[in-house]
């Protein structure tokens, strides 16, 4: 299978790449706002600007695009560690096989349980599970695990969409994992460069780029058609890596006519155990972060950005608005890491976070801000997955599902779950909603959705 990223046309596109004046950062960006897309070219040109005020063109293209493709609402998930156990030897990471420093621990079936009913308590409706690359962490332990998931209840708490973040799998395995009703399938390949890639990953089943870039070709073919990939950013030159991750989106896009659902845009972080963590080999300025985040959103206008607890509160309010349309909040990145925060234990992350807010805290500061914290899984389970939501995403047609559903599951997380405080913002936050749909149809279906909802039930969903 031929590799989908073609390193040397890369290099020579960013060798290049000319510094766009600012009628051309204009020209750029004004096609960038119809929606479509940018190509390569024209991705890495819009890379090489640094002058504020040619940024902030670029930033009003990215807001235009986000706004436009999927409105004003963030959808939240929580992150599950299964394992912290893993084979490989990621110099980076901490869970790598040679950190001695780290207690190595799997879930139990009735450990996870407890993971699950505590951000269910905390109002989360999707999670995202994760596992080291290890013998324990079969195929046959993803199946049980999701479908454990799906099983445990807390009040009205329940999950309604399970993705995975593991190694890559064989196509066989994807066949397995399909029919227990996972939604994205989640790997990063972390660095697009073959030589540092080499170096990054010295030992163990990881160390294989080619296996792991070619993950896309075992696993859409499969049935499983919702994926998710990024890089990690730190590891190698910033502008590469985000023309490597478009390049990839263009590959699956032309070969499958689907194109990642999300693209994913983690930073490297401190790791206890992992020095190169410590002291990245290419440290990002936070210009050049929210520049690469803007890139990708005009780029790629159909696509998820997901932004993780990495970044600072800041920083996650900066990039709302420059494209990232899903976050997590309150995120434990340690397995049983919700167990033990309650009971004021340690823990053993993979990374350092650093927005370390209760999920009520994110998710006022959200509806403060103006979008709809949004929770729904309403597309996973009508089957509006792969080329069915390219269908809706492409055109900008998304939202006018997404926002219906944000506010449904919003409304109800302000009743079981939510602080005072947060109830009232939310509250008017719906309301002034609906009343903009300026008595439609739809504004009408809402407000008898929305009482049912108040009456007592739930999941209600277009």
């Amino acid at each position: 299978m031929p590799s989908p990223i073609d390193e040397p046309r890369l290099q020579d596109i960013l060798q290049h790449a000319v510094k766009p004046s600012s009628a051309e950062i204009r020209d750029i960006a004004d096609k960038a706002r119809e929606c479509k897309g940018l190509t390569l070219e024209e991705s890495a040109r819009l890379l090489q600007v640094e002058a504020p005020q040619d940024l902030e063109v670029m930033f009003d293209a990215a807001k235009h695009v986000k706004r436009t493709i999927y409105g004003d609402r963030i959808v939240l998930f929580a992150p599950i560690y299964i394992s912290n156990e893993c084979a490989n030897n990621c110099v980076y990471c901490g869970f790598r096989r040679d950190n001695k420093t780290m207690d190595r621990i799997t879930l139990t079936t009735e450990q996870l349980r407890e993971e699950i009913k505590i951000v269910e308590d905390m109002g989360h409706k999707r999670v995202i599970i994760l596992y080291g690359e290890h013998p324990k962490n079969s195929v046959q332990r993803m199946v049980e695990d999701v479908q454990t998931i799906y099983s445990v209840r807390s009040g009205n708490g329940e999950i309604r969409r399970v993705n995975v973040n593991a190694a890559p799998l064989s196509y066989e395995e994807f066949c397995e994992l399909k029919p227990s009703g996972i939604g994205t399938f989640q790997v990063f390949q972390e660095t697009y460069h073959r030589e540092t890639y080499k170096r990054m990953h010295p030992s163990g089943r990881k160390a294989d780029y080619d296996w792991r870039v070619t993950v896309w070709d075992r696993c859409f073919p499969s049935g499983i058609d919702d994926m998710g990939l990024g890089p990690l950013y730190g590891l190698y030159d910033y502008k590469f890596e985000t023309l490597a991750v478009l390049q990839h989106a263009e590959y699956l896009d032309h070969t499958y006519g689907v194109g990642p659902h999300t693209i994913s845009v983690p930073r490297l972080e401190p790791a206890e155990g992992a020095p190169v963590s410590c002291q990245p080999p290419y440290p990002l300025t936070d210009d050049d972060f929210r520049k690469l985040v803007a890139v990708i959103r005009m780029a790629v206008p159909y696509t998820g950005m997901i932004l993780s607890t990495r970044e600072s509160p800041q920083m996650r309010h900066e990039c709302l608005e420059l494209g990232i349309s899903q976050i997590s909040a309150a995120s434990s990145v340690a397995p049983g890491g919700y167990k033990q925060r309650l009971e004021q234990d340690g823990d053993a992350p993979q990374f350092t976070v650093c927005d370390c807010r209760s999920a009520d805290e994110v998710i006022l500061d959200v509806a403060k801000l103006g979008y709809i914290p949004s929770f729904c899984t309403a597309c996973y389970r009508s089957e509006r997955t792969g080329q069915e939501f390219m269908a809706y995403a492409k055109p900008g047609e998304i939202h006018n599902y997404c926002l219906p559903n944000a506010l449904l599951t919003f409304e109800e997380y302000l009743l079981d779950y939510a602080s005072e405080e947060t109830r009232k913002v939310g509250e008017k936050l719906i309301e002034d909603n609906i009343a903009a749909m300026n008595g439609s149809g739809l504004a009408k279906t809402l407000r008898e959705r929305i009482a049912a909802i108040k009456a007592g039930q739930r999941d209600l969903y277009f």
